[in-house]
């Protein structure tokens, strides 16, 4: 949405982060704000997931590959946000090092994701540019996601 026709007046992007340890959590939160202006906002799993993307709009969701309070399978929740018909147009990314987890996640509908070691990396900030800078990314709508719960 812009406002006025400036790109400074446009509504943050929000960038809902599955699982990560608070440490993570905040390494994540800072390179997207200091890079995108993006809020990062945690959820602990799937469950708690679902309740905010119930409460507003998403440009991007991360996935730890192993949620840090449960030890749930990040690809569980994957898998679990992927049958919102919903929130087939939000991209979902896997935050992982291991390629093997990468491509699981692709096969179940993810876009490419990235690892914590490249958090700060130019193909990292290059990739995750292409979703939180794109000026007509449709977020999933808290009225969709409540719809189907």
């Amino acid at each position: 949405m812009i406002l006025g026709g400036s790109k400074r007046a446009m509504a943050a992007k929000r960038v809902l982060s599955i699982g990560q340890c608070d440490y993570d959590h905040g390494n994540i939160a800072r390179m997207l704000r200091h890079h995108f202006g993006a809020e990062a906002v945690p959820a602990a799993d799937g469950v708690e997931a679902l309740e905010h993307l119930r409460k507003g709009p998403f440009h991007l969701i991360l996935v730890n590959r192993i949620l840090d309070r449960s030890g749930e399978e990040g690809l569980e929740v994957i898998r679990l946000l992927r049958r919102q018909p919903e929130l087939a147009a939000t991209p979902i990314m896997l935050v992982s090092n291991y390629p093997t987890a990468q491509e699981q996640a692709i096969k179940l509908g993810a876009a490419p994701g990235f690892g914590k070691d490249a958090l700060t990396h130019g193909s990292t900030l290059q990739m995750l540019r292409s979703y939180l800078e794109a000026e007509e990314r449709a977020a999933a709508s808290p009225q969709s996601v409540a719809a189907k719960a």
